[in-house]
């Protein structure tokens, strides 16, 4: 008698253990064992004890990943250098005036066409064409420079004639369909540079 006492203690006290830390569900009806002066055979419970669920599966999202850049080597090319003075006497500074495109699917070219000056502004109009040559899953940045000679306090305003392609690099350019769209900002300038 003591020895089924004690081991129903003992399933008291374990029983809340399993209900706090996992899923129980009863399968089948117990019954204790009748007592009396002879002891006969009970039939404990069973349960079927489902421990924590865990699912695996994918999502979608638009994350930054690396891609392979085409490095440009390094060559020694003429550069267009201009003078420009003003009236009033201002130090120059010279400047290299760049403008760099990144692209991935056709190969293109970027030519600067003409800087203009207003009273405090330098506008670089360059234009950007597709040359026809497929690049495949290599990512190119192409560039053309001139180099200016000027107060150091003129802002340089770029603008690229062309597609803007779909690079993040890209952002830094104003992409326009044609010179016309910006006509009235450099109306009263001058043209400093041609190509």
């Amino acid at each position: 008698m003591k020895r089924i006492r004690k081991f129903t203690t003992l399933i008291m006290l374990v029983m809340p253990i399993w209900f706090f830390s996992c899923d129980v569900d009863k399968t089948q009806q117990g019954e204790m064992p009748e007592v009396d002066v002879d002891v006969e055979e009970g039939e404990m419970p069973e349960y079927d004890v489902d421990w924590m669920n865990v699912d695996v599966a994918t999502t979608t999202k638009t994350v930054e990943v690396p891609k392979v850049t085409v490095v440009m080597e390094e060559e020694e090319v003429e550069v267009p250098v201009v003078n420009v003075n003003m009236p009033d006497d201002s130090a120059n500074v010279e400047r290299t005036i760049r403008v760099e495109t990144e692209v991935s699917d056709e190969m293109r070219k970027v030519d600067i066409k003409e800087l203009y000056a207003t009273e405090n502004r330098i506008y670089v109009i360059a234009e950007l064409e597709r040359t026809g040559e497929q690049l495949q899953d290599q990512t190119v940045r192409v560039s053309d420079q001139v180099v200016i000679n000027a107060p150091e306090d003129l802002i340089v305003t770029h603008y690229i004639i062309g597609e803007k392609p779909d690079r993040v690099f890209n952002d830094d350019y104003n992409y326009i369909a044609s010179r016309n769209e910006i006509s009235d900002k450099l109306q009263g300038g001058k043209t400093i540079y041609s190509d």
